[in-house]
């Protein structure tokens, strides 16, 4: 996959934040507890053992952020399981990458393992930045580097199990013409822009209120100030400059921030952090590029959305063969 080495870093940085120790076992020794099973795929065991080993990390992050009695703290726990079931639901994937690319006999030979494997691990560096602090993160992880090029395998058998399985992906130039007329936005000669002040408050009762005091004429800044609850409220809500694209941004908000004339206040809009009252207070806006001038664009776009349906397809139908049977209460 085109974003694989992207998403390689990002996991092994989740993997040095994250790990855990799990309990409530029926089995008595660690042994025993290693030993059971929490999933099957194609008659193939997953052990608790396999699921551990690839958390040893957190348990030091738990012990920091929440002492060593974390066991008995609720949102320990919560990040616990959390972590567990990802881990989980990760080597279930491999199991079936790993059978998939076999019985098609995709599977990498050595040299291309080894070569493919070491490109990402230089990515993984590049990351990470210095030396030291990769070394750092190897440590923070309880992760040799041998251990690391075992992590990072997996993702070399599905680079050439998603290969295959998306090389049919196509598109028409009707398509593309259709989606460059719905999106005009991605297309401009510069990234439009939009200048946004927000409020946030916890509950919609106190986004009314706030929209109360501004339609009376009260500063938008000053209010920010008084009755924000996000960082934000120290700069009088002010967001600055940001694209319309902007993918960071909870995308209802950004949706409601882009209806609004320049000037005016939004009606309360939830998202995941609460109840916003948004002021669009400027919009840069720039013409949109020629069809032809973005159509190679375009064509990569689609051929990538056709590709990924085309591998969460593959995927529904490997994951129904496999007849995965999870067990989660040894977990």
């Amino acid at each position: 996959m085109k974003n694989v080495k992207k998403i390689i870093s990002t996991a092994l940085i989740t993997i040095f934040a994250t790990s855990l120790i799990g309990c409530n076992m029926i089995e008595k020794t660690p042994e025993g507890i290693a030993k059971s099973t929490v999933a099957k795929v194609y008659d193939s065991k997953i052990t608790r053992g396999q699921v551990d080993t690839q958390l040893v990390g957190v348990l030091k992050q738990l012990e920091t952020q929440y002492g060593a009695s974390y066991k008995t703290n609720t949102e320990a726990m919560t990040q616990l399981t959390t972590q567990k079931t990802q881990v989980l639901e990760g080597l279930i994937t491999e199991k079936i990458i790993n059978y998939k690319a076999k019985e098609l006999k995709l599977t990498p030979t050595e040299a291309k393992m080894n070569e493919e494997i070491n490109k990402q691990l230089a990515e993984i560096k590049k990351s990470l930045g210095t030396d030291a602090q990769y070394k750092a993160a190897l440590a923070s992880a309880s992760l040799t580097e041998a251990a690391l090029k075992e992590r990072i395998k997996p993702s070399v058998v599905q680079d050439a199990l998603y290969n295959e399985s998306t090389k049919n992906a196509k598109t028409t130039e009707a398509a593309e013409k259709a989606y460059y007329t719905s999106n005009p936005t991605q297309f401009t000669e510069k990234p439009n822009t939009i200048h946004i002040a927000q409020i946030l408050v916890a509950t919609q009762a106190e986004a009314l209120a706030v929209k109360k005091r501004l339609d009376a004429g009260e500063d938008f800044a000053k209010v920010a100030k008084e009755k924000g609850t996000d960082s934000t409220k120290d700069a009088g809500g002010d967001l600055g400059f940001l694209e319309y694209n902007n993918t960071q941004m909870d995308p209802d908000f950004m949706a409601a921030a882009l209806k609004l004339k320049v000037g005016t206040l939004s009606a309360p809009v939830q998202s995941q952090s609460g109840f916003h009252i948004i002021k669009n207070i400027e919009k840069k806006e720039y013409p949109v590029k020629k069809f032809e001038a973005v159509k190679a664009d375009v064509e990569k776009i689609l051929i990538t959305k056709e590709k990924e349906t085309l591998w969460t397809a593959a995927m529904k139908k490997w994951q129904e063969e496999a007849k995965i049977k999870k067990y989660d209460k040894n977990l």
